[in-house]
């Protein structure tokens, strides 16, 4: 078997999609991408048996056949090769031989029939979306996503369908992101969570325009189409807790305060508060907004004020500084509102202007006060 392919469109197309082979796996084929030949045509895959990425592309090419190639060595091999044709030829043993200008390669390959069988998509529901509204919310929901695998639910991000929209929500238990748009026509209402690394691998993979996606799902998994880029992951089973009985509904409190300078003070407050828990106090009164933190074990303090408007009683209340850090680049807006009520009660971060088709709120657990 033989193909000819160009080395910088080969070496691009499989940094896309080889971020789903992990390093340390347990079969070893699932160490190499699989490639599939027929009439000029290339389908490669990558799996970790819980994620296929898959890609098309064109090639010269007479024969049809596959091959498993070892990854890391073909990728390590192309980022060195400069810009031009290259020949594989394939033997009956599955050893490959690469050819280019001046140079000449070989690595052993596997038999195809070894790599897994990708999921089907039966009894799929589909819908459309753009891609930058998907890479949108994951961008706004992906950070608050837990790591704790004993509450499995919660190591996802939580899509929830309607004929109106399609909502994101992400939490870990301290903080809560519920991404909104009403731009998504979904088929029926329905929800499924989808877990956290086969939404990177689409952040980085789809470009942020208006090309159209396709998302299909059945009771298993979630399959998206863009262009020729194929991706298929397993949805984790298990059910998402109730976040809407968390939300409250009575922050009488607004503060509305500059989203950099927030975010820049409570930068440099934080390099102070206490490492294990981040906690930086906010004391609002009037158009002030102090921001105290400090770390009694290491004797290290650290306070400053800004302005803010702030219609409410005066209230002090503390946060983890790492969190509302995060939350705040969520914001795309020069400003940002903070509703509040009391120093034990969840306090809710939105931008002070909401996008069209979108609306996004953030939600954050308080800490207790160390005075």
């Amino acid at each position: 078997m033989k193909f000819i392919v160009s080395s910088s469109a080969l070496l691009k197309q499989l940094q896309q999609i080889g971020g789903v082979i992990n390093s340390n796996t347990v079969l070893p084929i699932l160490e190499d991408f699989l490639f599939e030949i027929e009439k000029n045509k290339l389908t490669v895959v990558a799996t970790d048996l819980e994620t296929v990425m898959k890609i098309h592309m064109d090639i010269e090419a007479k024969d049809t056949g596959k091959v498993c190639i070892p990854a890391k060595i073909l990728i390590d091999s192309l980022k060195n090769i400069a810009e031009q044709p290259l020949t594989f030829n394939v033997d009956k043993n599955y050893g490959i031989e690469i050819t280019s200008d001046n140079g000449k390669y070989k690595v052993m390959g596997e038999n195809p029939d070894n790599f897994p069988r990708e999921p089907q998509a039966d009894d799929a529901n589909s819908f459309k979306m753009t891609s930058t509204a998907l890479v949108t919310a994951i961008n706004k929901s992906i950070f608050a996503v837990s790591s704790d695998d004993l509450r499995p639910a919660m190591t996802g991000v939580y899509f929830e369908l309607d004929k109106k929209g399609i909502t994101f929500v992400a939490t870990d238990a301290h903080r809560l992101v519920r991404y909104t748009r009403n731009d998504v026509k979904c088929p029926q209402k329905d929800s499924f969570i989808v877990p956290k690394k086969p939404l990177s691998l689409l952040k980085n993979s789809l470009p942020d325009n208006e090309d159209e996606l396709t998302l299909s799902y059945n009771s298993n998994h979630l399959f998206i189409t863009h262009g020729s880029t194929e991706l298929v992951c397993r949805l984790i089973d298990a059910r998402f807790p109730d976040y809407k009985v968390v939300i409250p509904t009575d922050n009488p409190y607004k503060m509305i305060a500059n989203k950099n300078d927030f975010q820049n003070a409570l930068k440099r407050v934080s390099v102070f508060s206490n490492k294990s828990t981040n906690q930086i106090a906010l004391a609002i009164s009037g158009n002030q907004l102090q921001l105290t933190a400090q770390d009694v074990d290491f004797s290290n303090e650290g306070s400053e004020r800004m302005t803010c408007q702030y219609d409410g009683e005066d209230l002090q209340i503390a946060f983890n500084a790492k969190f509302l850090i995060e939350m705040l680049n969520g914001a795309d807006t020069s400003e940002v509102v903070m509703e509040l009520s009391t120093s034990t009660k969840a306090g809710i971060l939105k931008p002070s202007e909401q996008g069209a088709n979108e609306e996004l709120l953030m939600l954050v657990m308080p800490l207790m006060l160390n005075n």
